[in-house]
């Protein structure tokens, strides 16, 4: 793939954006702004030409300062061992004093965030009294879960500094007077802020050009990366000062169909791979086919000339034998006469019988 194409910017377009912008911002700041100091920011929007795949933060220092010398900024500091909050204030205070560092207005500790500014309302008030956040780089982890979310909202989240560095004054002032731009990976533009309306047009210029070159240097990306570059503030009109040509297209455009070539090539020693192992595959399938159709003829010679044994199967269950019907004696047929000389004694008995149990009953009991 291609390197990464140079960035030049027209010094001339440059410094008359930001000629037009600082007159827009003198007539804003008369009739709308309540303060006399108050002073607005100026950024750089950069579009790129791809959404990048990794997300990055990129650190740019400038030549002028682009806070102004009234911002207030809040350092967050560890708990140092065996001292109170107190004392490790004063500790602190007396460290950047010796080191010569003059931008921190109020020190942190660790404890002190952690049980004064746990309500929701004491973060959104600190928040709001400070410009800017410092942390140690040694806590720097444990804080996101102790600020909340709207530091990262507002774009305040605290920047890491090494207070064990030999040179700490230089590194505080760099971190302050520079800025980051974040870059992230879902979608093509971000923003960094580079100068305020207070600084001169020079001075705005040169910012400007230092992180344009910074921007494309440390951006993690191959090829043409920048399509536009704008300048704007809070409330203006965003102005055009770099525009890429349309020849990055066709450099963008060779470098996708590249990286597309070694992909086709790549699926087809994939298609050639599985069309072999497909053939051997069938030529061994095939192998075994025949040895299983000889196998089988030969068990068939074998089954023709040994006879099969077969079993006597025995029932498990015993029949069940049918009962014998007992058959009805007929009766022999009687005479008629018979039938009615019966008839007619049994009828003579039965009157015996009546009058005898009549008379039993007439006979009185003997005492």
């Amino acid at each position: 793939m291609a390197e990464k194409t140079e960035v030049l910017l027209d010094r001339a377009q440059v410094k008359k954006a930001v000629q037009a912008l600082q007159a827009f911002l003198k007539t804003k700041s008369t009739s709308d702004s309540l303060f006399l100091d108050e002073t607005q920011q100026i950024s750089l929007l950069f579009t790129l030409w791809k959404i990048p795949k990794e997300a990055q933060t990129i650190r740019i220092p400038l030549p002028h300062g682009q806070r102004p010398d009234t911002e207030e900024v809040c350092l967050f500091t560890r708990d140092e061992p065996n001292m109170t909050s107190e004392q490790t204030q004063r500790f602190y205070k007396k460290l950047l004093e010796e080191k010569g560092v003059q931008n921190i207005t109020e020190i942190i500790p660790y404890k002190v965030l952690r049980t004064e500014y746990k309500p929701f309302e004491a973060k959104r008030r600190l928040l709001g009294n400070f410009d800017m956040f410092l942390s140690d780089d040694r806590i720097r982890r444990l804080l996101p879960s102790h600020l909340g979310k709207h530091f990262y909202q507002r774009k305040k989240e605290p920047l890491c500094v090494n207070l064990q560095s030999k040179q700490l004054a230089r590194d505080i002032q760099r971190v302050i007077q520079g800025t980051n731009l974040k870059v992230a990976n879902k979608g093509c533009c971000c923003m960094a802020r580079v100068a305020h309306s207070g600084m001169t047009t020079d001075e705005v210029t040169e910012n400007i050009e230092a992180a344009v070159q910074t921007v494309v240097a440390k951006l993690r990306m191959k090829g043409p990366v920048m399509k536009l570059i704008h300048l704007k503030s809070q409330t203006s009109v965003a102005l055009p000062i770099y525009t890429s040509d349309l020849s990055h297209l066709t450099v963008l455009e060779d470098a996708e169909k590249r990286a597309q070539t070694p992909k086709k090539e790549g699926a087809a020693s994939k298609k050639n791979k599985t069309e072999d192992i497909k053939q051997t595959d069938t030529t061994a399938e095939e192998k075994k086919k025949v040895k299983g159709k000889k196998k089988k003829a030969e068990e068939e010679e074998k089954e023709e000339e040994i006879p099969q044994l077969v079993p006597i199967e025995t029932p498990s269950k015993k029949p069940k034998l049918e009962k014998p019907k007992k058959k009805q004696l007929e009766k022999a047929p009687k005479p008629a006469g018979v039938k009615k000389g019966t008839k007619a004694q049994s009828k003579l008995t039965k009157k015996a019988g009546k009058t005898d149990s009549k008379v039993k009953r007439k006979v009185p009991k003997v005492k």
